[in-house]
């Protein structure tokens, strides 16, 4: 008896009753398998078919084979599967059971679903990048054609009540039948490799508990390694692993009871979190690792993570070991780390690369990522990122896709893959494309130094193609030829064997990484500048040194000059269909003048240049006002004279708030260079020629006129002191009192302090001696020879015993130099 039918009375009423409904039921309780079943005769499907979404390949595969057991029949019959380069269904099935990629190829060859009455999501809170898109794509197909669409959430682990609000859907739970598990903690050791502590918490378990083992690790090659050591010893069970790239038979052996009854050792991914029943299971041991689909800068490409589980998956792998009888969970891990865990899975869409998300909502016909219902919101910042993607690509164009963007999406895979494979048809390179596709979303097959030439991974898969000897992993060179294989199918493309040629490979690359063409900086560097404009280096000796031009499949994702990994080389006559010329007005900083050549680019590299016969006189003026912003007034000859302008100007501001004096501070005559300085720029291009400006003329233009008319008087340059010297005045931007630096002697008959600013500011005097030392400071000078002068006095007379020194200074004559004492 199966948990889920408990509730199923109530289900079919509320899918009856309104067209979203989620259902929370823990694993084992039978959603996956029995419900659709119960569910394909309902009276509101009028006859269509149900169509599941499952997550993964296996899991598809998996369920539609129980689902048929159940009733006895063969795949394609009444159920069915559709998986990425397989499909079994048939003209009766009414259960579909696809993988994510699947329904948005569905979706978007029949946006009304005609042929589904309803669409299930199975294990929902996975929160995948598809399983989010579908289902927004979904919701406004039931909102736009098709209100009898019904729409069923599955999931074992969800926060039904936050997406319930959001969809306005009722809550259906089934509690399941769950027996306690008891977990025990084996602690962390970092310096032990995980597989070596797998197989101890295995025979530790073997000895301990009774029933089936189900060991959790986090990939293929951690699962094979295990396998390895405990054949080695000689564990008594029947070892069985179980992951995605398992043929089917090998992972039925591995779900299915073993014939004989033996004890089985089930060693998995976290494939086997849900939706698959593994029998006899009383056991599970955690490592408490699992790989996520990550987007990975350095390629482009979404790749699998090694990463640490959740809260909710550690919770759901426990419960494995308890839906026959109550169970063991072993972790290795400390119950301290428990209690770091994260929650909850991040969903993918915060974290993934939008660009096939947003080629398919091209296809769609949305622009706009909010015209849709989803359940975690895109971020704006990836979502330009893929958009600019996606024109690079020739997939959009002014946010509408284009003819070469419909294509791609017929090819289940990365639109960089895909235009990749459809640029090779039109060099007749097809075949080459589909093993540089394959090679490129798989792990890489050659040692770290064997350098970074994607060349030399095709040279090795066709060698050992061809059954000749070369250094590479053979496991994922069958993994790669396999996925190659498929899309020669796809592509209707016999192999080749053949050699290829370096630069053939470099051409195709491009077509998935127009932003990362490459041009050396230096013969034999290993630097490189990218079309995007970063720097990024090979490793020391690479052999691809020798080649000027690149282009990068594989880069460092960090900050700062990165590091390729994966590349081939370029021809840079293969460059041509790609650059576009440009005419560029700039200033050469080497030679201090405007310069302007007509450049064929692509990006920021320069494949081209040839000196322009003439400069347009307005670009040339906007390169010199440019110049100037960047490298300040006094590279332009802004010297003492017009920096003391500025201050009497910016003084009389302060000063006369209430007229309209400009703010001529340096910072603001740069930002507004190319109104008040281009006029005078006419014929202007070297640096000497800017530095012979002719300043008197340019200043005043600065002022409106009434202004400019009165700033001498205002604000004169120097002041007549009794002596008949001109003094210069000494004026500050901040309005602060203008110093007069003035010998003393100078001064004599001078009753009271010079003013200036229509007698509204006092000068501040600096009195000084003969020898221009400062004898006192003071804006009172009347008071100062009533006091303070006869002390000065005193002291004078000693250390300039050659000049007179009045008893009376308010009657003196004043001198400019020496006067002998009478």
């Amino acid at each position: 008896m199966y948990p889920v039918l408990d509730i199923l009375s109530t289900l079919k009423t509320k899918l009856a009753e309104t067209n979203v409904v989620i259902l929370q039921a823990p694993p084992g309780a039978g959603k996956s398998t029995v419900l659709p079943l119960e569910l394909m005769n309902e009276s509101w499907l009028e006859g269509k078919k149900i169509l599941m979404l499952e997550p993964r390949r296996l899991a598809a595969k998996s369920v539609a084979q129980r689902m048929a057991s159940i009733l006895q029949e063969d795949i394609g019959e009444k159920i069915g599967y559709r998986v990425r380069f397989e499909s079994r269904v048939g003209k009766q099935t009414k259960v579909e059971v696809v993988t994510e990629g699947i329904l948005t190829r569905m979706l978007q060859s029949d946006n009304s679903l005609e042929d589904a009455g309803l669409v299930i999501f199975d294990e929902f809170h996975e929160r995948s990048l598809h399983a989010d898109l579908a289902l927004a794509l979904c919701l406004q197909a039931q909102q736009l054609l098709r209100d009898d669409l019904r729409i069923l959430i599955m999931s074992a682990t969800l926060d039904g009540e936050h997406l319930s609000g959001l969809l306005r859907a009722p809550i259906v739970t089934s509690h399941g039948k769950q027996y306690p598990v008891t977990i025990k903690y084996l602690g962390d050791d970092v310096y032990i490799p995980v597989t070596v502590r797998i197989v101890k918490a295995i025979q530790k378990a073997l000895r301990e508990e009774e029933g089936d083992v189900l060991v959790f690790l986090p990939g293929a090659g951690e699962i094979v390694r295990v396998l390895h050591q405990l054949e080695e010893e000689g564990v008594n069970a029947s070892l069985h692993p179980l992951y995605g790239d398992l043929p089917f038979q090998k992972q039925q052996e591995a779900i299915l009871p073993h014939p004989q009854g033996r004890r089985k050792i089930v060693i998995a991914t976290s494939i086997a979190e849900t939706s698959l029943t593994i029998e006899g299971i009383r056991v599970v041991i955690d490592s408490g690792l699992s790989r996520v689909p990550k987007f990975d800068p350095r390629s482009g490409l979404t790749r699998l993570d090694t990463v640490r589980v959740t809260k909710d998956a550690a919770d759901q792998r426990a419960g494995r070991a308890g839906r026959l009888a109550p169970g063991v969970c072993y972790r290795l891990w400390s119950e301290s780390v428990q209690a770091t865990l994260v929650s909850n899975r991040t969903p993918e869409i915060l974290e993934a690369d939008l660009a096939p998300l947003m080629l398919e909502l091209g296809q769609w016909g949305v622009k706009d990522t909010r015209d849709l219902t989803w359940i975690t919101v895109p971020p704006a910042g990836t979502v330009n990122q893929a958009k600019e993607l996606l024109q690079q690509l020739e997939a959009i164009d002014n946010g509408m896709i284009t003819s070469r963007g419909k294509e791609m999406l017929k090819l289940p895979t990365h639109p960089r893959i895909a235009h990749l494979l459809l640029a090779a048809s039109g060099a007749q390179l097809t075949s080459l494309a589909t093993d540089i596709a394959a090679i490129l979303e798989e792990r890489d097959p050659l040692a770290k130094e064997s350098g970074a030439d994607v060349a030399l991974r095709v040279e090795a898969l066709r060698k050992w193609r061809k059954g000749e000897r070369f250094f590479a992993d053979r496991a994922i060179l069958e993994r790669i030829e396999r996925l190659a294989h498929n899309w020669r199918k796809i592509l209707k493309v016999e192999k080749d064997d053949a050699i290829p040629k370096d630069t053939d490979v470099g051409r195709l690359l491009v077509a998935a990484y127009p932003e990362r063409i490459a041009q050396q900086q230096g013969k034999h560097s290993e630097r490189y500048k990218l079309a995007n404009g970063r720097i990024v280096k090979l490793q020391e000796h690479d052999p691809l040194m020798r080649e000027s031009w690149l282009c990068a499949a594989q880069l460092d994702a960090g900050s700062g000059e990165g590091k390729i990994f994966l590349a081939a080389s370029l021809h840079v006559n293969d460059l041509t269909a790609l650059a576009r010329e440009q005419k560029v007005v700039r200033w050469d900083d080497e030679r201090n003048i405007v310069v302007g050549v007509l450049e064929k680019r692509v990006g920021n590299l320069v494949l081209e240049s040839k000196p322009l016969s003439a400069i347009p006189e307005d670009e040339r003026v906007d390169v010199l006002c440019t110049m100037t912003r960047s490298k300040g007034l006094k590279a332009i000859g802004w010297g003492e004279a017009q920096q003391e302008w500025q201050a009497r100007v910016n003084s009389i501001k302060q000063w006369r708030p209430e007229e309209a004096w400009p703010n001529v501070r340096e910072e603001k005559l740069l930002e507004t260079v190319a109104v008040w300085l281009a006029p005078f720029l006419t014929n202007i291009t070297r640096l000497s020629e800017l530095q012979r400006l002719d300043w008197n003329g340019i200043l005043p233009s600065l002022l409106p006129w009434e202004l400019s008319s009165i700033l001498d008087t205002l604000a004169p340059v120097k002041i007549k002191v009794p002596s008949g010297s001109l003094i210069q005045v000494q004026y500050f931007e901040d309005g602060r009192a203008p110093i007069m630096e003035v010998r003393l002697q100078e001064m004599f008959g001078l009753l009271e302090t010079p003013v200036i600013n229509e007698g509204r500011t006092k000068v501040l005097l600096h009195l000084l001696s003969p020898g221009y030392k400062p004898v006192q400071v003071t804006q009172d000078l009347k008071s100062f020879w009533q006091t303070t002068y006869h002390e000065v006095r005193k002291q004078l007379r000693m250390r300039y015993p050659k000049h007179h020194w009045p008893e009376d200074p308010w009657t003196a004559e004043a001198v400019r130099g020496a006067k002998r004492r009478t």
